[in-house]
């Protein structure tokens, strides 16, 4: 599927025929497990470290880098991956990620903190690229384009689940027994899932488009791309700051749970407009429809600026959450059509890379302006700004051209 070729017809399909297809649930339901330590190790870590009575602040800093380490090493797995398959990538990364989850407990966190720190940073580098990996997949598992878009934006709207269900399945395990518990259920989990996923006949027998391949690799980062990821780093930005200000909302309304229901409402706004959106396809060309998602995700922070209540603000960041599925499955589409077929999973985690770089950002910069109510409320739409602003500058058509040009090499 081109950015050119985009289904104008109002085609629609079911939720049960795309769950029904071979190997769908499967392999969607075991992303979905081994991506859950993404959403639990960070905040395990923070309460083990706690727990042993060290400070927040260095629980922090050792979460934090867990998350760098599995951010910045996404690219270099997915290079792997397009050279030697899933299996050879993601089955070592998550057993060396599952050990180094289960040693942390043994670090003695506060008496050691050069070795827990050495630990953590390990398993953030050997996370297992899943969410690449599923993406690269779905091609080959669900050839009829309107089922892929309708996988696709169910994929994308399930991914905000994590952030809900992880930390509260810590916060329960915690409270039943221990931190402990929670990263061996956690490095469990990451482990079970991934073997769902790696032993699914579509995982087992993937390989990389071998077709363009030359004895020098095909340069990755065209200029269309170098945009889209940097408008991306703009949605990352908007989300860091959302964190951020969520928090700042619980102590300005001295209401603990709104730091993690407002997020939690974005999330939900996510699945919800990832049901909506993958429901039937969309008139327009992808690239026009990334257009008016990332419109959509700007004009949906813009209310924040006058500091609504509580009650308001948990209805009204659900907007821009609705707009985030369109914006991220359509880059995922746009990357597709724009790498080079032996490359694709390795712009995939450059996609996500991007993300999480801005998600980081954004997070910094939120703190910083933690007593500026009005900045801080800013934050996010000034990072969906800079995403449309870029998106725009980098002239839909362009797209458009190169896809049919890249498509004809596919």
């Amino acid at each position: 599927m081109t950015l050119t070729d985009s289904p104008t017809s109002r085609a629609r399909t079911t939720y049960g025929a795309v769950l029904g297809s071979p190997h769908v649930a499967r392999l969607l339901g075991g992303t979905l497990i081994g991506r859950l330590p993404n959403g639990m190790a960070p905040v395990a870590i923070v309460l083990l470290v706690t727990a042993d009575g060290g400070t927040l602040a260095f629980g922090g800093l050792l979460s934090a880098l867990y998350g760098l380490a599995s951010a910045l090493s996404q690219p270099v797995k997915g290079r792997l991956m397009d050279r030697h398959g899933q299996t050879m990538v993601s089955g070592p990364a998550a057993i060396l990620n599952s050990a180094a989850l289960l040693a942390l407990p043994a670090t003695a966190t506060t008496s050691s903190p050069a070795l827990a720190t050495v630990v953590v940073v390990l398993g953030g580098l050997s996370a297992p690229p899943l969410e690449a990996g599923l993406r690269a997949l779905w091609p080959s598992v669900l050839p009829d384009p309107v089922r892929r878009h309708t996988a696709l934006a169910l994929d994308t709207g399930t991914q905000g689940l994590l952030y809900i269900t992880g930390p509260l399945l810590v916060a329960a395990l915690t409270t039943a027994h221990s931190p402990s518990l929670a990263l061996v259920v956690t490095a469990a989990l990451g482990l079970a899932g991934t073997a769902l996923v790696l032993t699914a006949p579509p995982s087992r027998t993937w390989q990389p488009s071998t077709r363009g391949r030359s004895e020098t690799p095909a340069r990755l980062l065209s200029s269309q791309l170098v945009a889209l990821f940097v408008a991306l780093v703009g949605v990352g930005v908007a989300i860091g700051g959302m964190n951020v200000w969520a928090v700042a909302m619980a102590e300005r309304h001295h209401t603990d749970l709104l730091a993690g229901l407002l997020p939690a409402a974005f999330s939900t706004g996510s699945f919800l407009g990832g049901l909506l959106y993958g429901h039937r396809t969309w008139p327009g060309a992808p690239a026009r429809q990334l257009i008016v998602g990332a419109s959509g995700f700007l004009l949906g922070w813009l209310p924040l600026l006058a500091l609504p209540g509580p009650h308001p603000a948990t209805v009204l960041i659900a907007v821009p959450g609705a707009f985030l599925t369109l914006v991220v499955a359509r880059a995922f589409t746009t990357t597709d059509v724009l790498a080079p077929p032996a490359r694709t999973t390795e712009a995939y985690t450059w996609l996500l890379l991007s993300i999480g770089v801005g998600q980081a950002a954004g997070t910094a910069l939120a703190g910083r302006l933690a007593d500026h109510p009005h900045a801080l409320a800013a934050l996010p739409a000034a990072g969906a700004t800079l995403a449309l602003t870029v998106l725009l500058l980098a002239r839909p058509g362009r797209y458009q051209r190169q896809g049919a040009a890249a498509s004809t090499a596919k």
